[in-house]
């Protein structure tokens, strides 16, 4: 593509773009691992290229934008209530669980944390994606699983954002936790300050020009300021997305809002998955094997842990709660963010481990009913 006219390139991306998600509509393949593969096929000829990285970078501020918009500081305060104890749960056995494997088989404390975060979130757009295909949308579980995954959604930001920091000094000490626990609550604070007090008092401006063109220059523009400002404190342009859609979403436009911004965010958000492949390298294999299928069992694991124990404090019974665990096992997004992060060779180990994490929770997902209702039985016949 090198002799070619970039805007020739970039319409023959947009149209593999366009293939990749209607094979993957058609064969139930989730399209983010689609897009990593094709950037690893495109080596060669994208491997560097600055154009890809800044298209990467901006679809990766509009979809953490987007999903701010959907929780209003009064929503987030709701969800936590009742999904605190399962999402505390979440944290310990899938963070916690794949930070001290790692630790075990000697990595450093940054590599470590990085791959806990890997193993930490399940994929959002993968699970709702099959809650809707497999019409499990009305079951008891549901909510649990969603709430579960707006938790993730919400500890995700400030996580990365921990780990960016934490990238930049390598050295881990109390006053520099301490710094980034500081820089991440003041932004934080500012974006709930300028929410309530701020755009609140927007709702009516918006509504009379909802229609109109110039509100996603408005909306962009405080995404990209947001995050830039989260990138000049030291920490990730992620979290700032993600707080300046919080801020958006005190309007009481969220839906509204999101609707004017999907298109873009669907243009550009593939190519941080294509980048991402581009960066990858199996030069020397596929590193630490080993630990590699230890994490691949901990993820079902743990997931299942999350499931039982969490969905019992819930409020579901065994069997709902059995099921989901079981189907919540693939990882997705925010492992792929978290993982562009690592060095190169912990970044092929995390790509590998995501992709077979994926394909593996698709399976669970979809085995789920049968596999719940058999443990289930067990439970019942040991009783």
């Amino acid at each position: 593509m090198e002799n070619l006219p970039e805007l020739f390139s970039a319409g023959l991306l947009l149209i593999a773009f366009f293939c990749i998600s209607f094979i993957s509509l058609k064969f139930n393949i989730p399209s983010v691992l689609v897009f990593i593969i094709l950037g690893l096929a495109l080596v060669p000829v994208l491997a560097g290229n600055e154009t890809i990285h800044l298209l990467a970078e901006i679809g990766i501020v509009l979809m953490f934008f987007v999903l701010g918009l959907e929780f209003s500081i009064a929503k987030i305060l709701r969800i936590a209530k009742t999904i605190w104890v399962a999402g505390i749960m979440d944290v310990v056995f899938n963070f916690g669980g794949a930070f001290v494997l790692a630790l075990i088989f000697k990595l450093d404390f940054l590599s470590a944390a990085i791959i806990g975060g890997i193993v930490y979130a399940s994929s959002s757009s993968i699970t709702a994606k099959l809650l809707e295909e497999n019409k499990r949308l009305a079951n008891v579980e549901t909510e649990f699983m969603l709430a579960l995954l707006i938790f993730e959604d919400l500890v995700s930001p400030i996580l990365i954002s921990f780990l960016v920091a934490l990238n930049s000094d390598q050295n881990l000490s109390v006053g520099l936790t301490v710094l980034i626990l500081a820089k991440v609550l003041a932004l934080t604070l500012g974006a709930v300050v300028i929410g309530h007090y701020g755009f609140s008092k927007l709702k009516d401006f918006i509504d009379n020009y909802i229609e109109s063109d110039f509100l996603t220059f408005l909306m962009v523009g405080i995404a990209f300021i947001y995050s830039g400002l989260a990138m000049y404190i030291g920490l990730s342009e992620i979290l700032g997305a993600f707080l300046a859609g919080v801020m958006l979403s005190e309007t009481g436009n969220s839906s509204e809002l999101e609707h004017l911004l999907l298109p873009i965010r669907d243009i550009v958000l593939p190519f941080f998955f294509l980048w991402f492949g581009t960066t990858i390298s199996f030069g020397g294999g596929v590193p630490m094997l080993p630990l590699l299928m230890i994490l691949i069992v901990w993820s079902i694991v743990g997931k299942i842990l999350v499931g039982t124990l969490g969905g019992k404090a819930f409020g579901l019974s065994k069997r709902p709660s059995y099921r989901a665990g079981l189907s919540l096992i693939q990882r997705g997004e925010f492992s792929v963010i978290i993982a562009s992060i690592a060095l190169p060779q912990l970044m092929a180990f995390s790509s590998v481990y995501i992709i077979v994490s994926a394909f593996v929770g698709v399976i669970f997902f979809q085995k789920a009913p049968a596999l719940s209702k058999w443990l289930s039985g067990k439970h019942k016949k040991k009783a």
